[in-house]
C-alpha cells in the first residue's frame, strides 16, 4: 500500500518524482524533502529548466540524436567525417562514444532494437532512414556499435542484410564488449579499443 502524507502537495509531488525510472516512492520522497529545504528560487530554477528542456531539446532530422536545433552538432560540423556512419541504439550510446574519442564520422541513433519478445521490430525503429542515408551516395562504412546481447545482433543482422545490396561496407565493432554486456555500461578504454579495432560484419556473425 503507497504511503500517503497529510499535505496533499507534498503527496502529488512525491508521485510524480516516482514516476522516473529507478525512482521508488522513498527515494522520491527524500527528493522532495531537499526540495523544500532549498531557497524557492532554486525551486524555480530546477522547474525552468525541465521545462525548457522538454520544450526546446529536439531530435536531430538526420541522425535523431537530441538537440537544440534541427540538425546537430554532430551533422552540421564540416570537420567530422560524414561517410562513416556509427549506428547505436540510444543517445546514451553517442555520449559514450563521444568521450572515448576514438570515432570522428558521425551516427544514427536507432531508438531501440529489435525484440520481438517485446513486440519491436525493424518499423518501430529508425532502420529505413538509415537505409536512405547510405542511399544518398557518400557513406562507405557503416559501424555497428551495438549492445552485444540477443537483441544486438538481431538488430545487426538485420540492418547488414538491409544494407547488403548497397554495397557499402559495414562493420561491427570487436568483441572487447563482452558478449551480454550494452555500450552505455562498457569502459570507455574498452569501447574505444573496440570500435578502433572493428572487424567487417558477414553473414556467419549472427549464427556463431
Amino acid at each position: 500500500m503507497e504511503q500517503e502524507f497529510a499535505s496533499t502537495l507534498l503527496d502529488a509531488a512525491v508521485n510524480e518524482f516516482a514516476k522516473l525510472p529507478g525512482i521508488g516512492r522513498k527515494t522520491a520522497l527524500r527528493l522532495v524533502l531537499h526540495i523544500l529545504r532549498q531557497d524557492v528560487q532554486q525551486a524555480h530554477l530546477l522547474g525552468e529548466a525541465i521545462i525548457k528542456l522538454r520544450e526546446e531539446v529536439k531530435y536531430c532530422r538526420v541522425c535523431h540524436n537530441i538537440s537544440e536545433h534541427d540538425v546537430c552538432e554532430v551533422c552540421s560540423n564540416p570537420m567530422r567525417d560524414h561517410s562513416v556512419i556509427c549506428v547505436v541504439e540510444n543517445v546514451k550510446d553517442v555520449m559514450s562514444i563521444e568521450n572515448t574519442r576514438s570515432h570522428n564520422g558521425v551516427y544514427h541513433v536507432l531508438g531501440g532494437l529489435i525484440s520481438p519478445m517485446d513486440g519491436v521490430g525493424p518499423g518501430d525503429i529508425e532502420i529505413e532512414t538509415l537505409a536512405e542515408r547510405v542511399a544518398q551516395g557518400g557513406v562507405k562504412e557503416v559501424i555497428l556499435a551495438l549492445s552485444a546481447t540477443m537483441e544486438g545482433d538481431t538488430t545487426a543482422f538485420y540492418i547488414f542484410r538491409r544494407l547488403a545490396p548497397t554495397g557499402v561496407k559495414v562493420s561491427v565493432i570487436a568483441r572487447g564488449v563482452q558478449v551480454g554486456n550494452e555500450i552505455e555500461y562498457t569502459d570507455e578504454l574498452t569501447l574505444g579499443r573496440s570500435i578502433m579495432n572493428r572487424t567487417p560484419f558477414n553473414d556467419t556473425f549472427s549464427a556463431k
